[in-house]
């Protein structure tokens, strides 16, 4: 049986691609290598000539990074890297995503990780990128929610090259990939078997950054098909922690947020390939802004679901997308209330989330009212309460249990505040997005 605290090293044993596969390699301490695969179809048997040192140092990178799925496993003091050293900026990135990617899953493990992560390297300060020449064309990772959706319209707009890339197998994803009428790249994820042995004999489990994750495996995707960029579609709220425990803030989304894109983004242009582009398209936008512009996005309406705990399609029905009692599909309702019909709403989800007592604590969380802003990837407190604030001044909608509530309670607690949306509508903050693409968000 696994012993978590019997752990004493997390090694980093092997990397390579050949044939359209990655296979990543990890062990504890002496233990069988627990192996985990990536599939990149129609890929080239070997990487293209001239990018085969920017695919080395990407490869080492996602290495590591993916490695975080398997040392949460027991959270080991010391971790070891094999074959040639890592550099010094590349092992203070890893470092960094361990740490702040694992802030929920120590939190709830209540687990201290500050001063535990050290990834080894040998003080060397990595080489200049070169520039490789890569084709004028953008990765957008869907994930089959509004997001990534809002961003491949912009890009479509914008008459900007695309295709649509996804990780692992998902029905729903592939729908929406194929609604957006956009080359589509489905790459396979295939977790070491063993993995699934730990969780079930008591190994730690929770949450990992797996935007992090992603975002190292479409280095690799970007330059073995040749692409010049990598466009999320993380919005600003992101940024946002979901609270601070003992001076170190918990951000559910931290390989979501600006921090990590800022370490990643600058890390690939200087030191994997000098004009490949990592940013998010979205970045300026709240998630008002964002459930805005979807709104007119009606054609999606139907295809789309955030909802992680029912995130497959079952038919037709719109309820088989959507379970209506977790914090993702409440903020989703809630954002898009003061944007769509309320019939349209209705249709979508398939009942009326905002008249439903038992919902109030979701409610509540998401407002931060008596509560911290829920583990899930929800916008800030101020952008839920000022879309309730709105719908108070609505007649369809100001009757409705939680908004009445919201108007007779919530809102005289809370004291003055500026609650109007259209603050919460424009594009404002620190961003990476192309200049060219400014215009597109609202931005000179």
């Amino acid at each position: 049986m696994f012993d978590r605290t019997q752990v004493r090293r997390f090694v980093l044993l092997s990397a390579h691609y050949a044939e359209g596969e990655a296979h990543l390699s990890y062990a504890f301490d002496d233990g069988e290598p627990m192996v985990e695969v990536l599939r990149f179809p129609g890929a080239p048997a070997s990487v293209p000539a001239g990018r085969e040192a920017a695919f080395e140092r990407a490869l080492r990178l996602l290495h590591g990074i993916a490695g975080v799925s398997y040392y949460k496993a027991a959270v080991p003091a010391e971790i070891e890297v094999r074959g040639a050293p890592l550099d010094r900026r590349m092992a203070a990135l890893l470092d960094a995503i361990y740490l702040h990617g694992l802030g929920e899953f120590a939190h709830e493990n209540r687990l201290d990780l500050r001063g535990r992560i050290a990834f080894p390297h040998d003080g060397s300060t990595p080489p200049a990128a070169p520039v490789l020449g890569l084709p004028r064309r953008a990765l957008v990772p869907i994930g089959g929610g509004k997001d990534s959706l809002v961003s491949i319209e912009i890009l479509k707009a914008a008459q900007e090259p695309a295709a649509a890339v996804w990780v692992g197998q998902s029905e729903l994803i592939r729908a929406c990939a194929q609604a957006t009428q956009l080359p589509q790249l489905n790459i396979e994820r295939h977790l070491a078997p063993a993995l699934f042995e730990l969780n079930r004999q008591g190994a730690y489990n929770g949450h990992i950054p797996v935007t992090a994750i992603n975002s190292a495996i479409l280095t690799l995707a970007a330059l073995l098909y040749g692409y010049d960029s990598i466009a999320f579609s993380n919005e600003r709220s992101a940024s946002v922690g979901n609270l601070s425990h003992d001076g170190f803030e918990v951000n559910h989304q931290w390989s979501k947020g600006s921090d990590f894109e800022q370490r990643y983004g600058e890390y690939l242009h200087n030191h994997v390939a000098a004009d490949l582009h990592y940013y998010s398209l979205l970045r300026p936008l709240s998630e008002l802004a964002v459930t805005e512009r979807f709104a007119r996005l009606t054609r999606y309406h139907q295809l789309f679901s955030s909802c992680n705990r029912n995130f497959r399609l079952r038919g037709d029905r719109p309820s088989s997308r959507w379970c209506g009692e977790c914090p993702k599909c409440r903020f989703v309702f809630l954002a898009l209330a003061p944007f769509l019909a309320k019939p349209s709403l209705l249709a979508i989800f398939g009942r009326n989330l905002l008249d439903e007592s038992a919902q109030i604590p979701g409610f509540d969380a998401l407002l931060e009212y008596g509560a911290h802003k829920p583990f899930e990837c929800v916008g800030e407190a101020i952008e839920s309460r000022a879309a309730l604030k709105a719908l108070t001044e609505r007649a369809d909608w100001r009757e409705d249990t939680v908004v009445r509530r919201f108007a007779d309670e919530v809102l005289p607690a809370l004291g003055p505040l500026d609650l109007r949306l259209a603050p919460l509508l424009m594009p404002a903050g620190e961003h990476r997005v192309p200049t060219r693409l400014l215009p597109w968000l609202g931005l000179r």
